[in-house]
């Protein structure tokens, strides 16, 4: 006998079997047990979620001489003769092939007369959304007012394709993709019939790559099978088979990509390529890892919501640390629209490569989106610069600081207005810049930690409060100023500046009130507000 694929040797013959859609399958059930058999159904949902199979248990189920809880119990007549294909009360009809008018008038004709054996007959239309405007205005009256015996189950994966006066007309069901989970085990139940050894790691990715679908994930565990046939199927054997690549590479990848290391992204993506990598597989799995990063950043219990091991978990919360969620956005949106280019190039790797070397240098990059990440990009280039300018100076070459430079330096020799007294041309007695007596000592001692302590608040507060400035509230309070409203309504909730106030707290040991403003729409941070920051940090000593 010819071998039979995975997914028909194992395909549902009763209920039971139908996993991941328990609120559909619970349903039919009770209508069968309580006989309010409805006269047209409309199962829709994703491809390979068990639309048709219900559909055919349930045929048999309505036929069944000796149903068991609502399921058909398989030996009688009726279920044998529907499970054969033989019988003439169900008939399949697929709507892609079949999708005229003649065909739907077949039907009408033919639902006159009565099921020679049963009590129902059973018309399946598959991919019903396939049908012409004419045909479906022919089925209307039929799916409307149709005999006694007659029951109408149609499928569809494009259900905004079906006309409304059609589904107001039949019961709604939808198809949920089925979870990793769910499909696991699955998997695993059935490996072990078939008594083929598998890794639970393995399973569990090709539960994963299958996107919800019960069908596809059998598909691809068959072919993984055939490749391997009489081996242990391995995490890695299906990594290879299916052209996919492991967490560790994109690892490796995005902090190579974080670094700005064009030569190493482009010495990881040769790699791939030798390996025989699918590279739109590469951008789909990487666009999920950039996902599960985001996930980790904004939510408290993200072991709850990440399907990943222990391992895993704690690289992932790792480079989570080193990545700013605005990027992580862009990252994402960027690696969504290269999965649809790919799809289609022909010059997979250019796509992939040149993608790549731009998120290495923001610089290319014309959106808005990319803006922060090409400040950055400037800030790490300055701060490198004025690093090497300062180790270059000597020591007492500029006064105010031991080192040569003010306290957080002053570039290129530039001092602000009002360090050098008049006449002074730049040398003599020193001059101290006061600090106006309303500012609290607290706050000061605030003001001069802000920077390190907006660092240690959660996402995504932190990134706003970088973009902030400083002034002095009513009250002795500090004022924490937001260029737009959009940072302002998120630093400004009650849980974010309970949160800040906590970390000033144990930052300084004492409390110190905090208020959150935003700078009005085409006014300037001076224009309203006194800049204590600035201030304090002016405070220095110039001596002879």
């Amino acid at each position: 006998m010819s071998y039979t694929a995975l997914y028909r040797k194992f395909r549902p013959s009763e209920f039971g079997d139908v996993k991941g859609q328990e609120h559909i399958v619970t349903t039919l059930q009770n209508q069968i047990k309580a006989n309010r058999i409805g006269h047209a159904y409309l199962f829709c949902g994703t491809r390979g979620t068990g639309k048709t199979t219900a559909a055919k248990i349930f045929a048999r189920a309505v036929n069944c001489e000796h149903p068991v809880d609502g399921s058909p119990c398989g030996e009688c007549a009726m279920c044998r003769s529907i499970a054969a294909g033989t019988s003439m009360n169900v008939i399949e009809i697929d709507a892609a092939s079949n999708n005229g008018v003649d065909n739907i008038r077949e039907i009408k004709e033919e639902v006159t007369y009565r099921p020679t054996e049963g009590r129902y007959k059973v018309y399946i239309i598959d991919e019903v959304h396939m049908l012409s405007s004419g045909a479906f205005n022919a089925l209307l009256k039929t799916l409307e007012e149709p005999p006694e015996y007659v029951i109408f189950i149609l499928a569809t994966t494009e259900v905004h394709k079906i006309p409304v006066t059609i589904m107001s007309r039949c019961q709604h069901y939808d198809f949920r993709r089925i979870s990793i989970e769910t499909i696991s085990d699955r998997l695993n139940e059935l490996m072990e019939a078939e008594q083929v050894e598998v890794e639970d790691k393995a399973v569990r990715y090709i539960a994963k790559a299958a996107d919800g679908s019960m069908r596809d994930a059998l598909s691809l565990l068959d072919q993984c099978i055939a490749f391997y046939l009489g081996q242990k199927l391995t995490y890695d054997n299906v990594l290879e088979v299916l052209g996919a690549v492991d967490t560790d590479v994109f690892s490796k990848l995005l902090r190579s990509i974080i670094r700005r290391n064009v030569p190493a992204v482009l010495d990881t993506v040769e790699e791939l390529v030798m390996q025989g990598r699918e590279l739109l597989q590469l951008s789909v799995d990487f666009t999920w890892y950039l996902r599960n990063l985001l996930l980790i950043k904004t939510s408290d219990m993200p072991e709850d919501v990440l399907d990943v091991s222990s391992e895993n978990l704690a690289q992932l919360k790792e480079e989570a640390e080193m990545i700013e969620s605005d990027v992580l956005l862009r990252y994402i949106r960027i690696f969504s629209e290269l999965s649809e280019q790919l799809r289609y190039a022909t010059q997979k790797r250019v796509l992939l490569e040149v993608t790549l070397i731009k998120l290495c240098t923001p610089a290319m990059e014309v959106k808005a989106d990319s803006l922060l990440d090409r400040i950055r990009a400037l800030e790490e280039k300055l701060e490198k610069g004025l690093a090497a300018a300062q180790a270059a100076v000597p020591a007492g070459m500029y006064p105010g600081s031991p080192g040569g430079y003010p306290e957080g330096g002053y570039p290129g020799g530039v001092y602000p207005e009002g360090v050098f007294s008049e006449g002074t041309g730049g040398t003599g007695a020193a001059v101290k810049q006061e600090i106006p007596p309303a500012i609290p000592e607290d706050v000061q001692e605030v003001v001069k930690n802000f920077r390190s302590i907006a660092e240690e608040v959660s996402a995504p507060s932190s990134t706003y409060l970088k973009k902030a400035r400083l002034s002095l509230g009513g009250d002795n309070r500090l004022m924490v100023v937001l260029p737009d409203g959009l940072g302002a309504s998120i630093v400004g909730t009650e849980e974010h500046i309970k949160e800040l106030e906590e970390k000033i707290e144990q930052r300084i040991g004492k409390k110190v009130e905090v208020e959150v403003r935003e700078i009005q729409e085409g006014r300037h941070f001076e224009d309203t507000f006194i800049d204590i920051e600035k201030k304090i940090n002016m405070e220095i000593t110039v001596e002879d």
